[in-house]
């Protein structure tokens, strides 16, 4: 009796999981059955009087048993039972031409007529073969695109950003291990990779490796962190941008290589305490990091005419330069001359006064890592001497 190796097993299950769970999703339009019932109907009509036109052309070259011309309610009826492929024999060709007519244009109209009504399967394989290209075609073009990996409320609001500020829907790649979340990035227009990012077999069909940056918007630091190694491992030029929870972790997550780390309920809690203070500074802050509407935060190259200048005298209210990889404040004594190669970080009014364009919501919220499914466990009996918030458990 034979027994196979485990680490050899494994590795075969690990192989079956990444080409059959961890997939890539292109984006798609879909018609509903109604349209395409009614699309398969109008080409069917097309073929039957394309037939009938070339019959009736030429209804002198048919002989009807009936007797009489061949008129056009016969062509009609010879078209119609030929293309069925009935066939009863009372109208048929005679002439030369006609006969050559039936042979390489009635015949061939009959086989596109029945693969029309009939080409369902034919359809499927159609499909996947036209899915099979368009994914090929994607993973040798896409290149300098943004990965989003989680596409919860945070990954969400992050592509939101950058389609106000300019980028269009095809740079932009969604990770995410729920299956219904990709569903929903497909269809506002995003490839998704379905499976955990803490992998690198993911993150490559995500072609990380021809990426410019990635957004890394887990709900567990931990998770962050994982996918942090992978992509640094991946990719060492990636501009890795991630999000925590805990400030705690920011130097972690730094260390592991991302260049910035946003702490998402730090940043909450600062603007909740900033906008008791003064609502009114709150107000502008949110309208601060919301791209395309009111005042925006910017970075912009230093203009030929700026250079040589101080901060205070650009058209933009400038709130820091960035030299190399230094970041001035506007008030430096280092940043009192603006040089040719700086950078700066201005506020400006945004130049179209639309709404961002608001993403729809999968079924699963702040994604980003596998999760089994919760179990149900019996509600605990409370103590009526001793009440408890169940927000405060």
């Amino acid at each position: 009796m034979k027994f196979e190796n485990p680490l050899t097993a494994r590795r075969k299950r690990i192989a079956y999981a990444d080409e059959y769970t961890f997939r890539v999703q292109l984006p798609r339009q879909l018609t509903g059955p109604l349209i395409q019932v009614a699309k398969r109907l109008l080409m069917a009509h097309v073929v039957l009087l394309i037939a009938v036109a070339v019959v009736y052309l030429d209804r002198d070259g048919y002989s009807d048993n009936a007797g009489g011309g061949v008129t056009l309610l016969d062509s009609v009826y010879y078209v119609t039972v030929s293309l069925s492929t009935t066939g009863y024999g009372d109208i048929y060709p005679t002439s030369e031409t006609a006969r050559m007519l039936t042979t390489f244009v009635i015949t061939p109209l009959r086989v596109a007529f029945l693969i029309i009504l009939v080409g369902t399967s034919l359809e499927v394989l159609t499909e996947r073969t036209r899915q099979q290209w368009r994914l090929s075609h994607w993973r040798s073009s896409v290149r300098d695109h943004t990965v989003i990996v989680g596409f919860g409320t945070k990954g969400r609001s992050a592509a939101e950003t950058l389609l106000a500020a300019g980028a269009t829907k095809e740079q932009i790649v969604v990770v995410d291990p729920s299956a219904k979340v990709i569903d929903a990035a497909n269809a506002d227009g995003f490839a998704g990779v379905v499976g955990d990012a803490t992998r690198s077999s993911v993150l490559e069909r995500a072609r990380i490796d021809r990426a410019r940056q990635v957004v890394i918007a887990t709900q567990r630091d931990d998770t962050a962190v994982l996918v942090t190694l992978t992509a640094r491992q991946i990719n060492r030029h990636l501009n890795i941008v991630a999000s925590v929870r805990e400030e705690e972790n920011v130097p972690l997550l730094k260390q592991s290589g991302a260049d910035s780390v946003v702490t998402s309920s730090g940043a909450a809690g600062r603007l909740l305490g900033l906008s008791l203070i003064s609502p009114s500074a709150g107000q502008v802050m949110e309208d601060l990091i919301q791209t395309g509407i009111g005042m925006t935060l910017a970075e912009r190259p230093v203009t030929k005419a700026e250079v040589g200048r101080s901060p205070r005298e650009c058209p933009d209210l400038v709130l820091a330069v960035i030299r190399g990889h230094r970041l001035l404040h506007f008030d430096e004594p280092a940043a009192a001359a603006l040089q040719q190669q700086d950078r700066v970080v201005v506020i400006r009014r945004s130049h179209e006064e639309q709404p961002v364009q608001k993403l729809r919501k999968g079924d699963e919220d702040d994604t980003g890592e596998l999760r089994n499914p919760p179990k149900m466990q019996p509600a605990a009996k409370r103590d009526w001497q001793s009440p408890r918030d169940d927000l405060g458990q």
